[in-house]
């Protein structure tokens, strides 16, 4: 019984844990943009990957707080403090991948 209730548990705690950047998926935003010109669009592609790489900063921190939390406490502080930035990082790069896409017909 012990060993079923701590199994249990392992899985609810991780399953709460941040994923890192690289694991989250664009959010689809095709056509989103499709109005905007090439130049603004150039702009806009520039800002949001600056805004990826802190976000993508800020997703690392959490991931490696959540794993800590888990391995001495059993909870994932950083998600529970509001730290994961999964769907932020996720609209970001579909942003990106939209900006892309219109410049590709500037070409």
């Amino acid at each position: 019984m012990k060993t079923t209730s701590a199994i249990l548990l392992s899985i609810i705690a991780f399953s709460g844990c941040a994923q890192r950047p690289d694991a989250i998926a664009p959010v689809s935003m095709a056509g989103a943009f499709d109005g905007i010109s090439c130049q603004k669009a150039s702009e806009l592609l520039n800002v949001e990957r600056v805004n990826l790489a802190a976000l993508s900063k800020q997703q690392n921190d959490a991931a490696t707080g959540d794993a800590i939390g888990v391995f001495l406490i059993g909870v994932p502080m950083s998600s529970v403090g509001g730290g994961d930035k999964a769907g932020n990082i996720a609209t970001s790069k579909g942003k990106i991948v939209a900006f892309e896409n219109r410049l590709q017909r500037c070409r």
